[in-house]
C-alpha cells in the first residue's frame, strides 16, 4: 500500500491497519526473509537436480535438510511442494510400456519362498529383474540385482538383447562382492523369465548354495522392490538424457547406479542411502524403518 500511495505516511498506514511500526517492520523483514529463503532453496534444488534430474519432492526434502539448517531456513515439506509447484519443478511420473518377461517356456520354475520372509540384514535376499531403456531408435536392456534389505544395486549389466548370458553377468557381479560365509543364507528371487530359469543361471546359484525363489504369476507386487528400483533408475535419471550409442549408455548407467547407491535417500530405509545400509555404516539408533516385503 505504501508503494502505491507514496504520499501516505507510515504512521497513518499503521493506524489504519491497527498495527505498530515495529510490527510493520517485523512483517516486512519476514517477507524479505521468505523471498530470500525461496530463492536459496530453488537454486539448491536446481543444483541437486543436475545430478538427480527427476528425484521426487520427498527425497529432495531429505537432501535439503542440512542445507536449510545451515542457512537457518524454516520450511516444511508441504511448503516445499508449494514452492516447487510455483516454479514448475514438480515431477510427473511416466508409465511403463514394454514387457521384458517371457515366462511361457518349458524350463523348470521354482516356488515363491519369500511370501513371509523379512530380511534383517544385507545379503539375505536378492531380487532380480530386467527392464528396457529406449535410446535413439532402439531398445537396450538393463539386468539388475538388488539387495532387498539395503536397496543397494549389487549387480547389473547392460545389453542389446535379452539373452541369459547378460543376466548371468549381473549375477556374477553380485556374487563377486559376497562374503563366502554368508552365501548359504541367501535367497535369490525373480520372475519366471527364461533368463532366470536357464541352466547356466540356475547352476551358478546352486554352486553358491543360494536358494531359488520365483514369482507365481504376473503380479508386479510379487517382485515389488525390483520393480521399484527399475522405475527409479528410468524415471528419475535415464529418461532425462538423450543417448545415441551403446557406449554412451553404458557409461551413463554406471554413473546413475553410483548416484543411486551412494547419494539417493530411500524412505523405505529411513531416508538413508543404500550403500550406508548395505555396508552396516549405521550408528546406534539409525535403523528406524520397517520391512514391508
Amino acid at each position: 500500500m505504501r508503494m502505491t500511495h507514496t504520499n501516505i505516511g507510515l504512521n497513518r498506514i499503521c493506524r489504519l491497519f491497527g498495527v505498530t511500526r515495529q510490527a510493520y517492520y517485523q512483517h516486512l523483514n519476514r517477507s524479505l526473509d521468505t523471498e530470500l529463503w525461496h530463492e536459496l532453496v530453488v537454486q539448491e534444488v536446481i543444483k541437486i537436480r543436475a545430478h538427480h534430474p527427476r528425484i521426487g519432492t520427498r527425497k529432495l526434502y531429505v537432501l535439503l535438510e542440512g542445507f536449510m539448517l545451515e542457512h537457518q531456513i524454516k520450511m516444511g515439506r508441504d511448503a516445499l511442494f508449494d514452492l516447487l509447484s510455483t516454479y514448475g519443478l514438480l515431477i510427473r511420473r511416466r508409465k511403463r510400456l514394454v514387457k521384458t518377461t517371457q515366462s511361457h517356456h518349458w524350463l523348470k520354475k521354482y516356488s515363491n519362498l519369500i511370501k513371509d520372509f523379512v530380511p534383517v540384514s544385507p545379503n539375505e535376499l536378492y531380487v532380480s529383474d530386467i527392464t528396457y531403456w529406449k535410446i535413439a531408435n532402439t531398445y537396450l536392456y538393463i539386468h539388475l540385482i538388488t539387495d532387498a534389505y539395503s536397496r543397494k544395486i549389487v549387480g547389473y549389466e547392460l545389453s542389446e538383447t535379452l539373452e541369459a548370458e547378460h543376466s548371468i553377468k549381473a549375477l556374477q557381479m553380485a556374487l563377486s562382492s559376497l562374503d563366502k560365509n554368508a552365501n548359504r543364507y541367501l535367497i535369490h528371487h525373480s520372475d519366471r523369465g527364461v533368463q532366470y530359469c536357464s541352466y547356466k543361471y540356475v547352476k551358478l546359484l546352486q554352486d553358491y548354495q543360494i536358494q531359488i525363489s520365483m514369482t507365481e504369476n504376473g503380479d508386479p507386487l510379487e517382485n515389488a522392490i525390483a520393480e521399484r528400483v527399475n522405475g527409479i533408475l528410468k524415471e528419475e535419471y535415464l529418461s532425462c538424457y538423450e543417448i545415441d550409442t551403446f557406449k554412451e549408455a553404458k557409461g551413463l548407467l554406471e554413473q546413475v547406479i553410483n548416484l543411486y547407491n551412494n547419494e539417493r535417500p530411500h524412505m523405505s530405509i529411513g531416508n538413508l542411502v543404500p550403500e550406508k545400509v548395505h555396508s552396516n555404516q549405521l550408528k546406534k539408533g539409525d535403523r528406524k524403518w520397517k520391512n514391508y516385503y
